[in-house]
């Protein structure tokens, strides 16, 4: 469906950039329901940083760019991190127990060569850095694996990820541009409909991206635009939730969409939520029931036989949007570390005047077996 979206708040959200409406969202803004004793706001950068009380965290950076010169050969990329806490081992005292376990995961999407490049990663955590292959540390992001990385630069809030994989390799830096976006009510998403299915959520849109790729020993120097996630929760998905729908979107205005949905095994929502920046209007936080997804043409797995929406049409507070996938072919099985089918991979945002207005990530989980964290 297309044409604008009718309702008032999005004209409403639309005209406030002529009135600063509504205020850029801050640690200490969008205070908690006063039925629910208030939260602790989030503190930078300690919480860029590694929440080893927490059960599940991820630190996901997913992006596009151009190869420098004439031909412009374009690219997709994604690198995650995950932290896993091992509840039994926690009141062991052997320098050698597994505490955490950290996983890795990246991919290249080469969309010339219509192929996706995947790798992952898997290493035991004891909480000694001399003897762990992998490693999260908390002061602020500096996650590692073995010779994959992910690191924050303190004075200049430059991440820079490093990942040396079978068939392809990443050496690239991602600068701000914005200030962080704080998912949810500061930090805090509801992910269910019972108040402890959450997590704390913040994200990194319009990222600046730099740095080489090498596709099969072919270097290539390119720049582009990127998006981080980090994630930490202790319980996630509702009892009846199987997987989820998420798109990240670096709108070409310099806006950034977040969408997602929940959904039970018969494919209907179990939550939703997201969230709009605009350049000059703010942050809009939608409230459950706002975000809608719709399916639309589908790809079938040779590999795992599930069938997954490469097309959707996403109806958000802001606009009518249509997702496509760049490449249809954008299944990740990782079944060797985190044990998951997903998809996930570079797609195009068009708004509802069917104007191509964005590129991001869409990511589809639950669709080859129930997920579970």
């Amino acid at each position: 469906m297309h044409g604008p979206l009718p309702l008032s708040r999005r004209q409403l959200l639309l005209a406030g950039a002529a009135l600063g409406w509504p205020p850029a969202q801050t640690a200490a803004h969008a205070a908690a329901p006063a039925a629910r004793t208030p939260l602790p706001p989030l503190r930078f950068p300690r919480d860029h940083g590694s929440h080893p009380g927490h059960r599940t965290e991820w630190w996901y950076v997913t992006g596009h760019a151009q190869a420098a010169g004439g031909g412009g050969r374009a690219f997709g990329f994604q690198v995650t991190f995950f932290r896993s806490r091992v509840e039994g081992t926690q009141g062991l005292t052997s320098r050698f127990a597994a505490r955490q376990l950290v996983f890795a995961h990246a991919a290249l999407t080469d969309v010339a060569g219509k192929t996706l490049l995947h790798d992952q990663r898997i290493a035991r955590s004891s909480g000694d850095v001399a003897l762990d292959q992998g490693h999260a540390a908390e002061a602020d992001t500096a996650v590692t694996l073995r010779d994959w990385s992910l690191k924050r630069d303190a004075a200049s809030g430059r991440y820079d990820a490093r990942v040396a994989a079978h068939d392809f390799a990443l050496a690239l830096a991602f600068m701000p541009t914005q200030p962080l976006l704080l998912q949810g009510e500061a930090g805090w998403s509801r992910k269910g409909p019972d108040p402890q299915q959450a997590s704390w959520y913040y994200s990194q849109p319009q990222l600046a991206a730099s740095g080489r790729l090498t596709l099969r020993g072919q270097p290539f120097d390119v720049t582009g635009t990127a998006w981080l996630d980090h994630e930490w929760s202790n319980e996630l998905l509702a009892p009846n939730a199987v997987g989820w729908d998420w798109i990240g979107m670096n709108l070409f205005d310099g806006s950034a969409l977040t969408a997602f949905q929940l959904r039970d095994a018969q494919g209907r929502p179990v939550w939703d939520g997201g969230s709009y920046r605009h350049p000059t209007a703010g942050t809009f936080i939608a409230r459950p029931g706002e975000t809608q997804f719709q399916p639309g043409a589908t790809w079938k797995s040779p590999l795992t036989q599930a069938v997954y929406p490469v097309e959707w049409t996403v109806r958000t507070p802001a606009d009518f949007y249509t997702v496509k996938a760049v490449l249809p072919a954008q299944e990740l099985d990782s079944r060797s570390s985190t044990g998951a089918v997903y998809w996930e991979g570079l797609s195009d945002l068009f708004d509802s005047n069917r104007r191509h207005v964005g590129r991001g990530y869409l990511e589809m989980t639950g669709y080859a077996r129930p997920l579970q964290l």
